[in-house]
């Protein structure tokens, strides 16, 4: 194995906690450095970092739970339940619509605007899913959502696709994406350190992570907040996720706690559309037994990254709250994942 230290000196990372497992159980667990540079409070268990875009294997999970309940299709055009807003017609949606499978694989054909999507520079100005879907709040989104690509053709990772779903799943529901994701995922599986909420202003910081740059200096307000949740709102800690990816490895078996049936659970991680390397809310790699799925997160002062491997039952989940400049496989957690894998 790698020196951790050693390395975490070389890429100048402030804190990282980590949690492997294998045959279904916890492995290997550490965790270094401390909360914010320059202090003593150290990285422990329930540290709370922000995993970005992993929220996006979350929204996916919550997805497909509804879909076995029959309040979703994956295949139905988003607009026919959609009520606050709705996607614009034009000449690309003529013949293939925007769904929700071809937004969980990033084939939706919306293209995010540029430099859209930045975290919120204060608790005051929290915008709403149909301002930032309609595009009237820069920096958040500075020109309304729209098709831009034919559905199904390309692919273009996206956060407004995610927003869409979030819209999607408050409007049917009636219900904010916090509270769905607290009842239907976090107190089944006793996820005591995850939330959704975007008023951290609220919660009890003590035991979370301040972000860095990739020099290792403490980002402007401590802690990066985003409006979008089904994007990249998650707040969580690695043990948090692993009982996650436990749990979907054991629906594969049939056996979740929180009801994915093992047809939903390997739809997560079957290849869709237009990429072979794109499973709903998840990038692919291997077949088979090996086959592996993964989901990065990386944002204003954080790097996060979980793999798994559900037939063979094993897998990771590193989190770091200091962003390298660098893709996650190219920095210290790919050094890890290389050493394990």
């Amino acid at each position: 194995m790698i020196n951790i230290r050693e390395r975490m000196e070389h890429y100048r990372i402030t804190g990282l906690s980590m949690v492997a497992f294998e045959k279904g159980k916890i492995s290997k667990e550490d965790h270094f450095g401390v909360l914010e540079a320059g202090t003593y409070q150290k990285i422990n268990e329930h540290t709370v970092f922000n995993a970005c875009s992993i929220s996006k294997f979350l929204t996916s999970i919550l997805v497909m739970k509804f879909v076995e309940q029959g309040i979703v299709d994956l295949d139905e055009d988003v607009n026919e339940k959609l009520v606050s807003w709705k996607v614009p017609d034009n000449q690309l949606t003529k013949h293939k619509q925007v769904t929700l499978r071809n937004l969980l694989c990033h084939q939706s054909g919306i293209v995010d605007p540029e430099g859209s999507f930045m975290p919120v520079e204060s608790f005051k100005e929290m915008p709403s899913m149909v301002e930032i879907m309609s595009g009237t709040t820069p920096p958040y989104c500075p020109t309304s959502i729209e098709v831009t690509v034919e559905p199904e053709s390309e692919f273009h990772y996206s956060d407004a696709g995610f927003c869409l779903i979030q819209l999607l799943i408050e409007d049917i529901t009636q219900e904010t994406f916090s509270h769905l994701m607290d009842d239907f995922i976090f107190k089944p599986l006793g996820m005591a350190n995850s939330t959704f909420s975007t008023s951290l202003s609220t919660s009890n910081m003590d035991n979370f992570a301040c972000g860095h740059d990739q020099n290792g200096a403490l980002i402007p307000g401590k802690y990066s907040i985003y409006p979008y949740l089904a994007a990249c709102g998650i707040w969580t800690t690695p043990s948090d996720l692993t009982k996650l990816l436990l749990d979907i490895m054991n629906a594969v078996k049939g056996q979740s706690k929180i009801g994915i049936t093992t047809k939903q659970a390997k739809e997560l991680f079957r290849s869709q559309g237009c990429k072979e390397w794109t499973g709903l809310g998840v990038f692919l790699d291997g077949t088979d037994e090996k086959l592996e799925f993964s989901s990065l997160g990386w944002g204003v002062g954080f790097q996060c990254m979980l793999v798994a491997y559900p037939y063979l039952e094993k897998g990771i989940v590193m989190m770091t709250n200091t962003d390298t400049g660098m893709h996650q496989m190219k920095g210290i957690m790919g050094e890890i994942y290389h050493a394990l894998y």
